[in-house]
Formats: structure tokens, sequence, C-alpha cells
């Protein structure tokens, strides 16, 4: 095996990394791997009867079919839907990078491979590093956990007017970070309009991108584990080759 795991990361908010992680959990666990997921950071979560639940932490443990606690799954949980930093500040709850870390090496060590999500993009900020005054360097930002964690990225990005720039800008800052970009997937997260952008993205971006694009997911009314695993045969085989 060439990888632990893959981490999986957008370039914005909203463009499906969940939707794209349970593909290569689904498609990882039909080739007989012994797949975990993780979510190490998830904001904007409910309050059921005192307790955040987090939305794509749960619909990652469905698709990998674990066991394991939500605590282990998600160990950094925030009702506000913002990013990190703001959420822990406005909450008043430090994201504990600590807890992060041991969940991670917990799930490692039970699980062949895993599948972990991030939060937003690669610059998406965390956490104040100690004595920090709001400084770009000192700010612990998404880029930091992956390397932290070793894991090479997928990056998913929208099927909508605007993906190009947002991906090559995506890829080259990652290569500039020092992150192994396997590839990107292009994921429809919303209803397609069948336009000129949404047929013409994905065949300039294989012509410009330095990394594979991996394929093209369409949008989904919902999310189970049987329409996932519909859609596995469109990033499975190659990915499992990339990441094997």
């Amino acid at each position: 095996m060439r990888y632990k795991g893959v981490f999986i990361t957008g370039t914005d908010t909203g463009v499906g990394k969940s939707v794209a992680a349970a593909c290569i959990i689904r498609a990882l666990l039909r080739k007989g791997v012994k797949v975990g997921a993780m979510k190490p950071i998830e904001t904007g979560c409910e309050n059921i009867y005192g307790r955040l639940m987090p939305l794509d932490g749960t619909l990652l443990r469905t698709m990998a079919e674990m066991d394991d606690p939500v605590d282990l799954i998600v160990p950094a949980r925030f009702a506000y839907p913002l990013a990190p930093l703001v959420a822990a500040e406005l909450e008043k709850k430090p994201v504990d990078c600590a807890a992060i870390m041991n969940a991670h090496t917990a799930l490692s060590r039970k699980y062949e491979f895993l599948v972990v999500e991030g939060a937003g993009g690669l610059l998406v900020p965390i956490t104040k590093k100690q004595g920090a005054r709001g400084k770009r360097q000192e700010v612990y930002f998404m880029e930091d956990l992956i390397k932290d964690l070793q894991l090479p990225v997928v990056i998913v990005a929208r099927a909508t007017l605007g993906t190009i720039n947002h991906t090559l800008l995506t890829v080259d800052h990652a290569a500039s970070a020092g992150l192994n970009v396997i590839g990107v997937i292009i994921n429809h997260s919303s209803p397609s309009r069948n336009n000129d952008a949404e047929r013409t993205t994905p065949v300039v971006l294989k012509e410009l991108c330095p990394v594979p694009v991996l394929g093209v997911l369409p949008y989904l009314d919902s999310i189970a584990p049987g329409t996932i695993d519909e859609l596995t045969y469109i990033i499975g085989s190659t990915l499992v080759d990339l990441l094997f």
C-alpha cells in the first residue's frame, strides 16, 4: 500500500467534499479494504438534547460502516456554521488539536486506510498559535493540519463557472506548501444547468491542471450508501490505483 490515508479538501465550502469522501470510502470497501473515516473538525453542528451532532461526520461514519463513537470520528465540533477559528472564539471553546491528533492515531491503528475530510479549503483558519495576534504566519490553517497528519490530498471542486481559476489556485498553493495532491474531483453540488461552463470545465482542467482530474460526480438528490455505490465506478478504479 502506497498510503495509509487521504485528506479530502475543497476549493471552497459546500463543494461536495462529503460526497466525494463517501464515494472514495465505498470504492475502497468494495475493493476489500478495511477503511475508516474521520472529520477532524465540523462546524454548524445541530444541538440535539445538549449534544452537538455532526451531519458530515455521521454521514461518513455510516458510509464506512463504522461502530466507533462520534467523539472519535469528529473530535472537534461547533454549533456556529463558520470557520473553526471564528466558531471557536464565539463559543469560547478552543479547537483541541491534541484531541484531533490522538483520534487520528487511534483510528489509524484500527483501520487499514483512513479517509479524512477537512472543513472548507486549505487556508481555512483553525486556531491561533500561542501568543499570536492574528497575523497569517501565526495562525494554524487547514493546510497545517494536513501536514501534521502527513496525508496526500484530493481536491474537490464545483462544476460551475469559476472552477478553473479556483482549482488551479488551490493546486498551485498546495504544491507551494509542499502537499502531495493526488488529483481533483469535480462535483455537481447543485442540480446541473447543462450550460457551457459545466460542459467545458472538466475538459479544460484536464488540459491545464498539473494533477489528474479523477472524475466528475453528478448531483444527488439524496445521499445514502446505495446511491453512492452507484457512483463509485466514476472515480473508484483510477483513485485506488493512485493510492495503492
